[in-house]
C-alpha cells in the first residue's frame, strides 16, 4: 500500500455507501447435462439483459471449474434472489446462487 488513508477519509467514504446485492454463482451438478450449451446461452442472454436494464450494475463471469460468476445487483437481496431463481441455469440446476445484501460506493467501476 502506497496511499495513506485517514480515519476521516474512511468515515467520509462509509457515509456514501448505498445498498446493493451480491449474487454469487457457482456451478451446479448438472453443468454438463445434455442441452447445457443452449441453456447457458439463454442464461447469458438474460444476465446481459439485466445488465442493460440496470438491474445488474457489474457482471463478472468467472473462469473457474467451481465459480460461475458474480453479479452486483441494484435491487434488494430478496428481489435479487427472486430474479436469480428465474434464471434458466438455476432452474436446470446447472448453477446455484447465493444472494447477499451488500454496500457499494457511488462511482466505483471496473477500469475500462
Amino acid at each position: 500500500m502506497t496511499t495513506t488513508i485517514t480515519d476521516e477519509q474512511i468515515q467520509a467514504l462509509a457515509a456514501t455507501a448505498k445498498p446493493f446485492s451480491v449474487a454469487l454463482l457457482q456451478w451446479g451438478p448438472k453443468r454438463t447435462m445434455d442441452g447445457a450449451d443452449a441453456i447457458e446461452l439463454e442464461h447469458q442472454r438474460r444476465m446481459v439483459s439485466l445488465r442493460a436494464d440496470g438491474v445488474i450494475a457489474v457482471l463478472c463471469p468467472v473462469v473457474s471449474d467451481t465459480v460461475a460468476g458474480v453479479a452486483i445487483m441494484t435491487v434488494p437481496a430478496e428481489e435479487a434472489a427472486q430474479i436469480m431463481a428465474g434464471d434458466p441455469c438455476v432452474q436446470a440446476d446447472m448453477i446455484r446462487v447465493e444472494v447477499h445484501p451488500s454496500l457499494g460506493f457511488p462511482g466505483d467501476a471496473i477500469p475500462a
